[in-house]
């Protein structure tokens, strides 16, 4: 098991390899790299990531599902440490989530007031343009 371990921790990625993995496009991953998540060793013009960049390129795309922005995933990621206490970043991770819920359901209550809006204009319009077909047709 250690051997699995050890090989793990020497294994080496193409950028061509991780964008097929996670199915995002280079210049993605090299974007990321320019944000500072990732930072792949150079051979030449060559980028070899790591498994530390394997996981941190994974937790990226995972924070961006989720609607975090770079700085926060940023911010979580660069507290991980394996090894050590994980209380802290599950704390942040936590923080980060309930305050992104909430301005989710913020926008979400945003939206229905503004559907609602939109309905009721919808209705006053539907209403006029009726009238005024009533009286064009009548003339």
């Amino acid at each position: 098991m250690l051997e699995i371990e050890k090989e793990r921790a020497d294994a080496e990625y193409s950028i061509g390899g991780l964008a097929s993995e996670f199915d995002v496009t280079p210049r993605a991953i090299r974007f990321y790299e320019a944000e500072g998540l990732l930072a792949p060793r150079r051979d030449g013009q060559r980028r070899i990531y790591t498994p530390r960049d394997r996981t941190r390129l994974k937790l990226t795309l995972r924070g961006k599902r989720l609607g975090l922005t770079l700085s926060e995933i940023r911010s979580l990621i660069d507290m991980y440490e394996p090894g050590r206490d994980e209380r802290p970043q599950l704390e942040r991770f936590l923080a980060v989530l309930e305050a992104h819920k909430a301005a989710l359901e913020r926008q979400s209550e945003d939206i229905e007031a503004q559907l609602a809006e939109l309905a009721a204009f919808e209705k006053r319009v539907r209403k006029q343009l009726g009238a005024r077909r009533k009286r064009n047709g009548r003339s």
